[in-house]
Formats: C-alpha cells, structure tokens, sequence
C-alpha cells in the first residue's frame, strides 16, 4: 500500500519532460496536422526532411524540430504557423508560405494574445509578407533565425521582419533579418530587448514607437534607410549599435525622453548621423558620427540633452542648429571631440585649452537661405567669418562645447561586418528597386 502511494506521489511531482514522448513526424500529407493533434503538453515532434503541409496551429505546450532539415510550407492563405498555447518551442525549421494580407497580418510566424513563454530559435523564415508576428504575446522570445522578407511591390506595402504589439518581456536576439519593410518594429510594448541582430536592405532597420523601459544594443544596420527610429519612448538603453551606410539618417530621436544613447557607431551616412526631435533629458555620450551630411541635427527645443564624449570626425557639417541661445555641450567639464578643430592642449590633460563652436553665423544664413551658397566665395562672406574668429561676440547663439576633446572615441567594426558595409555601399539596394522615399517621420505610421 505504501509503495502505490510512493509511485502516485511520483508520478504527480515528475517532470513534464520526463514523461514527454518523442515523436518522428513523416513529411506526409496531414501528418504535422495529426501529429499536432494528438500530441500531449511536453511531447516533442521530430520533423524529418522533406516539406511538411501548413498552415497549422500550435495549441498545446509542446516542441516542433525540423533538426535543420525540415520544411514547413503554407498554402499562400494566412500565417503558415498560428500560436495560441504557451510554453512552445519552434526551432530548425524552413518556414515559408504565408498570404498576402496587412489586416490580418499574416506571417510565417504569429503568436496571439493567448501565447506565452514561446521560443523561436535557428529558422529560416523565407518571403512570407511578415517574419515574426508577436502580436500580445508576453515574454516571447525570437533568438539566432534567418529572416528574409519580400521584394515585391514597393518598400511600404510590404511587411516587417518581426513585428511586436503590446508584448511586454519580448527579447529579440542574433537574428539575420533582411528585405521588406521594416526589420524590427515596436509598438506600444513595454521591457523588451533587442540585441545583436544584423539587419539589411530596409526602410527601417529598427523603428520603434510607445515602447518604454527597453533596450536596443549591440544591434548592426547595414544598407537601409534609416537605421533607428527611436520615437514616443522614455527610458530607453540605445547602446553599441552600429549604423554603417545608411541612406537618410543613423539614429534618430523623436519625442524620446529620459534615455541613454551610448557607445553607438553612425559612419557614412547621406544626410543626417543623428535627428533629435523634440526629445529631452536624454545622455548622449561615447557614440561615433563620423562620415555624414550633418553630424548631428536638432531641432524643437531639443536643448536639454547631456553631450559628453562624442566623436565628430569628417562630417560635412558637424552640427546643425539654428537657434538664438547657447548650448553647452560638454558634461562634468568633459566635452566632445571635434575633427575640425584646429586646438592645443598645452597642459596636456586631454581637454583642448579653447573652446569650441560648430557653427557661425553664414552657416544659419545658408540653412534659412539655401541660395546664399552662391556667395561662399565672396570676399563679403570671408570677412564676416574672419571678424567672428577674431571677435567672438559677433557668433550667434547655438553650440558651444568648452571642453573639447583631443582624441575621439575608436568603435572598431569586424571585419566580416565592414565586408557587408562596402557591398552596400557600392550597389545600394535603394538603387535597383522600386521603393518610396521614407515618409515624413512626423506624420502618421
């Protein structure tokens, strides 16, 4: 008698694993379909090679495994894999297929409302109209898949590589995502995190909008349009991406509050390294502009920001700011470095003995009057830029850094990753395609 109950007690406190079955499913006509049927919480189902039929929907808390070799392919009418259950493990998959319908935001992957604690790890996710939908699912997780989007139509009306929707706790991870629209949008989801993902050929590589008490790092945007659209956010961690070529801006604050943008790399860029919009109380520090129209371009009020320890190096215009007051852009007596900065530093503490400014007056006159350029060259404009060198009172109010650095940060780019770069620099795919210019970032989304 007591031995029964000792086995009833073990049974009840065992594992789900270890009472999981592992099932090998055949790549058959309504064989995945069954199997998903009759599979129990924990069970795992084996994928063997070959194409498996889709869609189908994952209720149950169990594992898929395509072991690398698998297919699962839709019919080209809604999301190819549906999630409504939670503890679910989607891995090693070819997951191609989807339809074609924004409303229903049919993709290759789609976790519900009713999903949690889902994993999706080492797919190949291939021309489905969405990658990854985490539409109010909660602590997903989206690590190391290869995401390859469309190329048909024009650049808006396809659809993003992985898409959140008020999904607190996602974490998004070392995913290749490339083509479509966007590679990673955020919309009014809390704590999320997205880190080390690659993300190519896009309108957007990382556009985020409502989602605050993340973090965005260690992220690379190669070759897209913009790279970070960090708009609506506060309290925000913008640390160590990189924006190599891309063509409009690098990073760009808008309405983004309370948040730290630190150690990031903006290099070659056609017009903007960073857009700040409107955005407040923010510490931007150890990032890299280098190579850009306009190092740094801010604009509505934009004032209250903390700059220290930011490398400026050959921009065309270091920054960009027409306004009647100063702004000092330096923190704690620690400014930024500037490559146009012709100073010394005689005691040799690494601050430059005399302070610097980017800007003077012809350069607010050409930014309200373009046509003014013709007269660059004019004896008129050499002399009203010689007397403010000499005459300090006369420079108009903006930019003012009083403890300019002699050296600028170094944010080496690996080798495989400056590969990437100069491919897309040397035939951007914005070029040989059809595509919109990017939409006024202040109009609706």
């Amino acid at each position: 008698m007591l031995r029964s109950f000792v086995m009833i007690l073990v049974l009840i406190v065992l594992p789900l694993q270890v009472l999981a079955a592992v099932r090998s499913v055949p790549p058959t006509e309504g064989a995945l379909t069954s199997a998903i049927a009759d599979a129990s919480p924990g069970d795992v189902l084996l994928l063997e090679p070959g194409i498996h039929q889709g869609p189908v929907t994952l209720a149950n808390s169990i594992t898929i495994d395509g072991q690398g070799m698998a297919k699962i392919h839709g019919d080209k009418t809604g999301s190819v894999i549906s999630v409504t259950g939670t503890d679910i493990t989607i891995r090693g998959l070819e997951i191609a297929g989807s339809g074609s319908s924004h409303e229903t935001i049919d993709s290759g992957i789609q976790l519900h409302r009713t999903a949690a604690r889902i994993l999706i790890e080492d797919n190949r996710i291939l021309g489905n109209l969405y990658g990854v939908d985490i539409h109010g699912a909660k602590n997903a997780t989206v690590r190391a898949n290869t995401i390859l989007g469309r190329l048909g139509h024009r650049m808006n009306a396809r659809g993003n590589g992985i898409y959140v929707w008020n999904a607190p706790g996602t974490l998004v991870e070392n995913n290749d995502i490339r083509f479509g629209r966007d590679g990673i949008f955020v919309n009014t989801s809390n704590r999320g995190v997205f880190r080390g993902n690659l993300i190519r050929d896009l309108r957007f590589a990382v556009h985020y909008m409502y989602a605050h008490d993340s973090e965005i790092s260690e992220n690379i945007s190669i070759g897209n349009h913009l790279g970070f659209a960090l708009m609506y956010s506060n309290r925000i961690t913008v640390r160590a991406n990189m924006s190599l070529g891309d063509r409009d801006q690098g990073l760009m604050l808008n309405y983004t509050n309370k948040s730290d943008l630190v150690g990031n790399l903006v290099r070659g860029t056609g017009e903007k390294c960073l857009f700040i919009y409107n955005a407040h109380r923010n510490l931007i520090g150890e990032n890299r502009f280098e190579g850009c129209g306009i190092g740094i371009h801010f604009t509505a009020g934009s004032e209250s920001n903390a700059m220290t320890g930011n490398a400026f190096v050959a921009n065309q215009t270091q920054v960009k700011y027409v306004g009647t007051r100063d702004v000092e852009w330096s923190f704690d007596g620690r400014g930024n470095f500037w490559s146009d900065h012709p100073a010394f530093d005689l005691d040799g503490d690494g601050i430059a003995d005399s302070h610097f400014r980017p800007n003077d007056l012809m350069d607010h006159i050409l930014w309200s009057q373009p046509a003014a350029a013709m007269l660059l060259g004019s004896p008129a404009v050499q002399l009203i830029r010689w007397s403010q060198a000499h005459f300090p009172a006369t420079l108009p109010g903006g930019v003012v850094d009083s403890f300019p650095l002699m050296v600028p940060i170094d944010i080496p780019v690996p080798d495989n990753i400056a590969t990437l770069e100069a491919a897309a620099r040397a035939n951007p795919i914005w070029l040989r395609e059809r595509t919109e210019n990017v939409p006024d970032t202040f109009a609706s989304h």
